[in-house]
């Protein structure tokens, strides 16, 4: 089972998250790329830090919107978008040669994540994208999201994540940040989740409901209080139950 965290988030003075012991635990890491969040110098450490640490490199592209950590969705014309994920490919992909890295494949991020779950434009936008900088390239998304769908059928590698440390609703999307239930903070609650989806492939969305998730991969969001001592945890718990942490870049 993969493990991802979202990463290289910080932006100038403002630090964000604890990479360099992130980086420790997960075996994959989804590099912010400058539009919603990173700068090229933070990028740059992260390609580097990844690369010494044995870490697969995801690019996490996301919306331009710095300002909103990229958590507002946002009308965009399949060219403006097109663009917008070409241009952040190109960026952190040259960071991470120049360091002896790659990038080994891409996770929409926040808002664009979400919404491409069923926008098609957007998802098709997104994928384009992806495809014109390189047809082989896989694809990280939620389980039945229209990104995962196209991306397959343009023929890229697709593989599917579950969130340990967020809510689900019935129909297996995430409980929106603004609504009770979205974040899980209870460690032991986490772990339990991160082995359930592992080893029975489920997990229990707000309402009780047991819904069906198969990941290749699980999140652990970087940016939350105690992130690096959850991870930890879900690594921990995950070997325990006899999961070996693998990426599957």
């Amino acid at each position: 089972m993969d493990l991802n965290a979202d990463s290289g988030e910080s932006f100038g003075s403002w630090t964000m998250g604890n990479d360099a012991s992130m980086f420790r635990i997960v075996s994959s890491a989804n590099v912010a790329c400058g539009f919603h969040a990173g700068d090229p110098v933070t990028m740059l450490d992260s390609c580097r830090a990844a690369f010494e640490l044995d870490v697969r490199v995801g690019a996490h592209v996301g919306y331009r919107d710095l300002h909103g950590f990229g958590r507002r969705a946002m009308d965009m014309s399949f060219d403006e978008l097109f663009g917008d994920v070409l241009y952040q490919l190109g960026a952190l992909d040259g960071m991470a040669h120049a360091v002896g890295a790659s990038v080994d494949y891409v996770k929409p991020h926040g808002a664009l994540y979400n919404r491409i779950v069923h926008d098609v434009e957007q998802a098709e936008a997104v994928v384009a994208a992806i495809h014109a900088y390189d047809p082989g390239l896989p694809v990280l998304g939620l389980p039945g999201s229209a990104l995962l769908r196209i991306a397959e059928e343009s023929g890229h590698p697709v593989f599917r994540e579950a969130f340990v440390d967020r809510g689900y609703m019935p129909d297996g999307t995430l409980v929106p940040r603004s609504q009770d239930g979205a974040l899980v903070h209870d460690a032991a609650a986490v772990v339990e989740r991160a082995v359930r989806f592992a080893v029975r492939g489920e997990v229990l969305a707000v309402d009780g409901t047991v819904v069906r998730v198969k990941p290749d991969s699980l999140c652990i969001h970087g940016d939350t209080p105690g992130a690096v001592e959850l991870a930890a945890a879900v690594r921990a718990g995950l070997e325990e139950a006899g999961v070996e942490i693998e990426s599957f870049a």
